[in-house]
């Protein structure tokens, strides 16, 4: 009776055995307190989730930051700035504010989804996908829920990340669908550390993005930039782009959701071939 559970128990072991290796190839990336900016973050309990790839390795991370879900964020505030001064353009919090809401609640579509579930979503699709390519991707909210702030986000992306891209929809109150644009570092905010030795490469960044989504047939809203003041590139120490995939009009079904990440990884493919250079690794 005793060899047949020991059976047993050893046979459940073998059979569980991929799905142990699956968690082993994830791991949970924490804010440290020692980081630059890490003392400008309020939420700080949760933390990201690090995925290997596990072919052709380009020893590339790229942060997938899916845009909103963090509950309490709203009524929590942070710097806009590192610097203490005051946004210079409006959004979420108006111009002129010295500090922003940790983490926005998000908007909802026409048909009551939620932003923050959207995200996810694309997040998700995004992640498989530039996995397959040979990237590993911080997923810095993997779940619905994630306690970092928008602050905090940017300081873990900032030490381990080769690039960060948040996953945004427009809430504009327009009655049709404007298409993608990439917020971009305004005038003004350009001479401000640490930006001032980041926009280009932000800038960089989104415009490449925008060039993969147009090469699947996206619409884009006028040029693919806005001026934007957003604590995501206020705070980046590495190229930083948040780019929004549409507003409240826009289809968000799985089917345009793939869409759309076949776009942002053609983008991300095209900056990594023109501004990192790293030899492919094999597979760990």
């Amino acid at each position: 009776m005793k060899k047949g559970i020991v059976f047993l128990i050893v046979f459940l072991m073998v059979i569980s055995f991929p799905i142990c290796g699956y968690a082993k190839g994830k791991e949970k990336i924490y804010l440290d307190s020692s980081w630059k900016y890490a003392d400008h973050a309020r939420i700080i309990s949760g933390y990201a989730v690090m995925y290997k790839a596990k072919k052709n390795r380009k020893d590339i991370v790229i942060a997938v930051n899916a845009g909103h879900g963090t509950k309490g964020g709203s009524s929590v505030k942070t710097l806009c700035h590192p610097d203490g001064s005051a946004k210079v353009t409006g959004g979420t919090t108006a111009a002129g504010s010295v500090k922003a809401v940790a983490v926005s609640d998000g908007m909802a579509f026409r048909d009551g989804t939620a932003e923050r579930d959207v995200t996810l979503r694309m997040a998700r699709i995004l992640k498989k996908k530039l996995l397959a390519e040979g990237y590993d991707v911080l997923m810095v909210r993997d779940g619905k829920d994630v306690q970092l702030d928008n602050v905090a986000r940017t300081v873990i992306c900032n030490n381990v990340a080769d690039c960060h891209i948040a996953l945004h929809w427009d809430s504009d109150g327009l009655s049709y669908d404007k298409g993608c644009f990439y917020a971009s570092v305004p005038e003004k905010l350009k001479k401000m550390r640490p930006v001032a030795s980041y926009w280009e490469e932000h800038d960089a960044l989104g415009k490449s993005l925008i060039k993969g989504l147009r090469s699947q047939k996206i619409k884009i809203n006028g040029t693919g930039a806005t001026e934007i003041d957003l604590t995501q590139t206020s705070y980046s120490t590495i190229p930083s782009v948040d780019i929004e995939l549409g507003n409240q009009c826009s289809d968000h079904s799985d089917r345009k959701l793939q869409k759309l990440a076949d776009g942002l990884v053609q983008g991300i493919n095209k900056y990594v071939k023109h501004h990192i250079h790293v030899a492919p690794l094999s597979s760990l």
